[in-house]
């Protein structure tokens, strides 16, 4: 794909994009050099409980800055300071209308809170009431929980970033759908890119899901790390290509099943030996 496309170019990307999307397939292959060949994720010390490894299938995927505006494609690329990325990503986003949450009721887009420059991301599945009042993500009853999980681990939600799949409530807290998490995962992908976090943790089926692409049940996504590259997005730093994805229960889950909650530390002890984080004592 050339780097600089006509509008029909980037209209017949994006179209091209959709047809393929309502077949069921989600990431495409660029035609690369050999030498860009999938890269696996493959432990430095076997230890097939806490590191096995698999790869996610979104690599090489079309660039989604190549159906931006020339503009917008360059400010955001050209943006060292991953804070100055965020907020172009933010600004572009803009009054979202692109998809009928907006017709909703919603009351504010919640787009992601934390440390720019964090190891460390979280992504859950969408907004709730609370968020949609505050414009924050997870600041109710699952937000408290997940704080007290993020301080479990030894860090501060102030070190972490937090996204959502989606970034408008859907009505009723409903599952997003499909189409609402395909129009709005987009601008996570360049959220991910602009934080180029070591470690993102995706928080239930559906983050998880739309994430790897993969239509498996959370036994079986649990318990491994996944090589995450973010689909149709490109850093602005080329030593940063991809980050290690874990997933877990959301904490709304885990309200909900308090019994899973030895399950999900496991799996957040894994995502701190990989991030070199110490367990804490318990108190």
């Amino acid at each position: 794909m050339p780097a600089t496309l006509t509008p029909e170019q980037r209209r017949a990307a994006a179209e091209r994009v959709r047809f393929y999307h309502d077949l069921g397939i989600y990431d495409f292959y660029r035609r690369a050099p050999l030498a860009s060949a999938v890269r696996t994720s493959q432990p430095e010390t076997p230890d097939p409980m806490a590191r096995r490894s698999a790869v996610a299938v979104s690599v090489n995927a079309p660039h989604m800055d190549d159906l931006l505006t020339p503009s917008i494609q360059h400010a955001e690329q050209s943006a060292t300071d991953p804070a100055q990325a965020l907020r172009l990503i933010r600004e572009d986003l803009g009054d979202c209308t692109r998809c009928k949450l907006s017709k909703q009721g919603r009351k504010q887009i919640v787009f992601g809170v934390g440390n720019p420059r964090a190891e460390l991301m979280f992504v859950g599945e969408g907004p709730g009431a609370d968020e949609d009042e505050k414009g924050e993500p997870f600041v109710g009853r699952a937000g408290q929980l997940l704080t007290n999980m993020i301080k479990a681990m030894g860090l501060s939600r102030e070190a972490v970033y937090i996204a959502n799949i989606v970034k408008c409530r859907p009505p009723g807290n409903r599952t997003p759908e499909r189409d609402e998490c395909e129009t709005c995962s987009p601008f996570l992908m360049r959220q991910i890119a602009a934080v180029k976090p070591k470690v993102i943790v995706a928080l239930g089926a559906t983050a998880a899901k739309t994430l790897l692409a993969m239509n498996s049940s959370m036994s079986d996504l649990r318990g491994r790390f996944y090589d995450f590259r973010p689909t149709g997005a490109r850093s602005n730093d080329p030593a940063w290509t991809s980050a290690k994805l874990a997933v877990t229960y959301h904490p709304a889950f885990l309200l909900r099943d308090p019994r899973q909650k030895g399950e999900a530390w496991k799996d957040l002890q894994m995502v701190m030996k990989e991030l070199g984080l110490v367990v804490p004592p318990k108190a």
